[in-house]
């Protein structure tokens, strides 16, 4: 006779249990510790937060804030799961405006060590203090001096979980990971001061910023100046939606996502749906394999963003996540498209190796500037091919003084002369500027085809044989609700059964393309993101091919009126900064650079 097993029986887990199990979600490292307090202190509408830590966090992590603080008799409470006064019923779930909501962060990192609270109110006459060892059992608050706001004590993580312990990497890496969560939330709240010590070392005071140069100032202390001196400013309203920040130029781009900064009501995000919109806007203006950086603030309604996805708060899930795809995308991609030679710094556009340390450059004698009279010699000729080069009617530039003035220089100048057949080498108002002739010509071309083939649209042409493609059911489904879609794009699909898709006709432009495959990527970008750009990127690319093998070639002869033709056609053309591989056409050498170069002034 066989043995009947025991049936293990259900029982409720004990508080500290529960706590650590939600920790292991919540707590990572000591970086995620800072995190959700810093969140906190927002929340409690703190306006100056003073963080101190030792031995990367795990050995101390000390907040202090100027917020609301908290009432001794709430503060039991405070160290409970599922305790908060941000949330009070389902209403205020669905549009949560506050950074924190679920009352798991304190309990869950009491659990896991020893933590200490102490808090006064504006109108109390002493502050509280409340203390937790991650046991069950708390005591009675107790009496502490403490003025208005809250202090968080966070000793020996991890000290009762010798498992999590051993997972945290050296003091150098865990400070790196923290002080990286502290400047990206100092991003977000421009009205709020923050101060971070180290092992009794002031990192950084980030005073309060109100104004937009303070803001620039704020960032610039974060991420870099090198990153303000190449950023666009942006500030697109649609829809009920607003996105603001800055955006860097297509020369600024990183070999690494490592400054890409993205805020949605406040609290910092990473998005697969926005990462996708924003490097659709650069597709045509970024070298390959390089990524953009940017810092940018979007604002919708707290209740069309759903912020309760993800354990850590780092993902949200938008209600219309096509209408936001778009308006993100034709907001940078706009803001790229605009920018000219005259609305950037040229300075932004100098070859790294010719700046000068620290961004100051030092005062040199300046040389005495190039006369232009070779370039007023040409200019009826000049005024002929601009418009015929052009294709568009312009009027006649006037008649050059030998020395004009500053303000009457266009951005890139006048040509003076050609290097090798290959680069154009004008005079501005800020000294030399060097032009790929091969690469400016090439965009401009780029950019008028793409023009021509707006107007048309994009043109289908019938397939002899139709194209069977099976798909999911799912897919199949997705189709025939965004016939529109593919209509647009030059596909005409039918359904000829649950999962099979005929494709009747295909874009001209790609009727030697892999028209299978390019369906299916898609149905993926539908399905991901809710619209596609796959067909125009592949009719941008045989474009950008088509402009490439069409546009003026290396060792050919410029005479001055071709060469200052190619410079005003520059000067009207999007995104005329970058060829369509995203290669620089143009660079900028001021004086300062010029006389550095030459040792002038020393």
């Amino acid at each position: 006779m066989s043995q009947i097993p025991d049936i293990p029986r259900i029982q409720r887990l004990s508080t500290q249990l529960a706590n650590q199990i939600a920790a292991g979600e919540v707590v990572e490292r000591p970086a995620s510790v800072v995190k959700e307090l810093l969140e906190n202190s927002l929340d409690a509408g703190a306006r100056q937060i003073d963080l101190e830590v030792e031995q990367g966090g795990s050995r101390l992590i000390r907040l202090r804030d100027d917020g609301c603080g908290i009432l001794p008799e709430d503060m039991p409470l405070a160290l409970s799961r599922h305790a908060t006064s941000k949330i009070h019923s389902f209403e205020d779930l669905e549009g949560v405006a506050s950074l924190g909501f679920r009352g798991e962060a304190l309990p869950s990192i009491a659990s896991v060590s020893r933590l200490e609270l102490s808090a006064c109110t504006a109108a109390g006459e002493q502050g509280w203090r409340q203390a937790g060892d991650g046991g069950d059992v708390l005591g009675a608050p107790e009496p502490v001096a403490h003025p208005p706001g809250t202090t968080v004590t966070v000793r020996d993580l991890f000290f009762n979980t010798p498992a999590r312990r051993k997972f945290l990497r050296t003091e150098k890496t865990e400070f790196a990971h923290l002080e990286t969560v502290v400047k990206r939330i100092a991003l977000s709240r421009f009205d709020v001061g923050f101060s971070l010590r180290h092992n009794q070392r002031t990192l950084f005071k980030l005073r309060p910023a109100a104004g937009e140069a303070e803001q620039r100032r704020r960032v610039a202390q974060v991420v870099g100046p090198a990153f303000v001196d190449n950023a666009l400013p942006v500030d697109f309203t649609a829809s009920g939606m607003r996105l603001w920040g800055w955006v860097a130029l297509p020369s600024f781009s990183r070999a690494q996502a490592d400054l890409q900064y993205f805020y949605v009501n406040g609290r910092m995000i990473r998005d697969k749906l926005v990462t996708h919109a924003v490097r659709q806007a650069y597709q045509d203006v970024l070298f390959h394999g390089r990524h953009p950086a940017y810092v940018l603030y979007l604002a919708v309604d707290p209740r069309v963003v759903d912020v309760n996805v993800h354990p850590t708060k780092h993902e949200v899930r938008f209600r219309e996540g096509r209408m936001v795809h778009d308006f993100l995308f034709r907001s940078l991609h706009q803001a790229l498209a605009e920018v000219r030679p005259g609305d950037v710094d040229e300075a932004a556009l100098t070859p790294p190796p010719a700046r000068v340390a620290g961004g100051a450059a030092p005062q040199y004698s300046r040389q005495t500037p190039m006369p232009l009279g070779a370039v007023a010699e040409q200019l009826a000729g000049y005024s002929a091919l601009a418009g015929g080069a052009a294709g568009l009617p312009q009027a006649a530039p006037a008649p050059l003084p030998e020395t004009p003035a500053d303000d009457e220089i266009p951005p890139l100048g006048y040509a003076i002369a050609q290097l090798h057949g290959v680069y154009v080498l004008a005079e501005n108002a800020r000294g030399l500027v060097l032009v790929d002739m091969h690469a400016a010509h090439e965009r401009i071309t780029y950019e008028r085809m793409k023009t021509a083939l707006a107007g048309e649209g994009i043109r289908s042409q019938p397939l002899l044989v139709p194209l069977s493609v099976h798909v999911s059911e799912s897919e199949a489904r997705l189709a025939m609700d965004c016939t529109e879609v593919f209509a647009e794009l030059g596909l005409q699909l039918e359904a000829m059964g649950p999962e099979t898709l005929v494709v009747r006709q295909v874009p001209a432009l790609l009727r030697d393309a892999d028209v299978e495959r390019l369906l299916r990527d898609v149905l993926s970008d539908l399905a991901t993101y809710g619209s596609s750009e796959r067909v125009r990127e592949a009719i941008n690319a045989l474009l950008g091919t088509l402009a490439c093998h069409g546009s003026v070639r290396a060792n050919r002869r410029l005479t001055l009126p071709e060469m200052n033709a190619l410079l005003r056609d520059m000067e009207r053309t999007e995104r005329s900064g970058q060829c369509n591989h995203g290669r620089p056409t143009w660079v900028q050498l001021g004086m300062d650079e010029l006389d550095k170069l030459f040792l002038r002034g020393r």
